[in-house]
């Protein structure tokens, strides 16, 4: 694995406006806005798996469709190969499409029920000129055996499928256009834990024989470790520590964190905790906490975390942290 930058984050923000009432518009009041992103900052280098994971609602999922500009940024900006892609248009919009490709989560609700998978591969070769008209066959055949499909699902449509060959089916039209990147938001959270096993592990063969960098966004934390290089963590919009998988769950230097991996079952009967892993709920994305984002369910909260928000800052080589408290995660301060 290479150590190539190909996709920067720079603390991007991405707010969805609500509906405001009459009297809130006469009255001059700022509409509401669900506050989906709210700083983002990372790097993704070539070749490498990052894995995504937070809470549901804390912006795992249109982090993802802001990296492939299903959503435009509406602070910050996202760059790939050093060019903002908010800038890119034209053939260079195209080329970025094509280079950078998305895996929805629901399989079924991602492709057309009234094409044959032929068909579904076929548009995806055609739109972007992949292979003249004669070789667009050979190379469905191809990108079916890649998946481990028989050539027969060709002529078949999606309902036709189970949920893992339907993910399966996805993969493959990602895949006609040669990526570079993958983005996989949820892969497998729809799929039955047998099946999740095969996808992913399919993921990581496919990484490694085609040379894909890879987004994988999921709340399945042992998914994420099986497939993971690094770890980004997100809490209400931010990502609040990042750095190494081995490291970030052997060594958590971000109270949530810490949290989340104390939430997560356990195989094994006798070592499940009755530990509440965060007290309280996950407030509102539209009414934000000020200070840290943490800190209305952290255990170790300081007068400061309620004023300051922190910046993602350096813990050990290659792992950063959004906290105050600079000893968390040190065995040797921490009890």
């Amino acid at each position: 694995m290479t150590q190539d930058v190909l996709i920067t984050a720079e603390d991007i923000g991405k707010h969805f406006p609500l509906p405001q009432g009459v009297v809130s518009r006469l009255s001059g009041r700022p509409a509401p806005a669900v506050h989906a992103l709210n700083g983002v900052s990372f790097q993704l280098r070539r070749g490498e798996t990052l894995g995504v994971v937070g809470e549901s609602g804390c912006g795992k999922s249109t982090l993802a469709r802001c990296l492939v500009r299903l959503h435009e940024c509406d602070e910050g900006r996202i760059l790939f190969e050093d060019q903002d892609i908010s800038a890119l248009s034209g053939t260079a919009r195209r080329a970025f499409n094509r280079r950078v490709q998305m895996i929805f989560q629901d399989p079924f609700g991602s492709l057309n029920p009234r094409m044959k998978v032929r068909s579904i591969l076929s548009e995806a070769l055609s739109v972007h000129k992949m292979r003249p008209a004669a070789d667009i066959p050979a190379r469905i055949a191809e990108l079916l055996d890649l998946v481990r499909l028989n050539p027969d699902a060709a002529d078949r449509y999606p309902h036709e499928f189970s949920g893992g060959q339907r993910q399966r089916i996805g993969i493959a039209r990602a895949l006609a256009v040669e990526p570079e990147v993958l983005v996989a938001d949820e892969l497998v959270s729809a799929l039955d834990v047998s099946v999740q096993a095969q996808v992913v592990n399919l993921l990581l063969d496919l990484q490694d024989k085609l040379h894909l960098t890879v987004v994988f966004v999921a709340h399945d934390l042992r998914l994420v470790r099986h497939i993971s290089h690094r770890v980004a963590v997100m809490y209400l919009g931010k990502v609040v520590e990042i750095g190494p998988t081995e490291d970030l769950f052997s060594a958590p230097r971000h109270p949530y964190t810490k949290a989340l991996l104390d939430a997560a079952p356990e195989l094994d009967p006798t070592r499940r905790s009755r530990t509440v892993a965060a007290r309280g709920e996950l407030p509102s994305p539209i009414n934000l906490p000020q200070g840290c984002l943490f800190h209305t369910r952290c255990p170790h909260a300081l007068d400061r975390c309620r004023t300051e928000r922190p910046a993602l800052t350096p813990r050990s080589p290659d792992h950063e942290a959004a906290c105050h408290l600079t000893e968390f995660g040190n065995p040797e301060t921490t009890t």
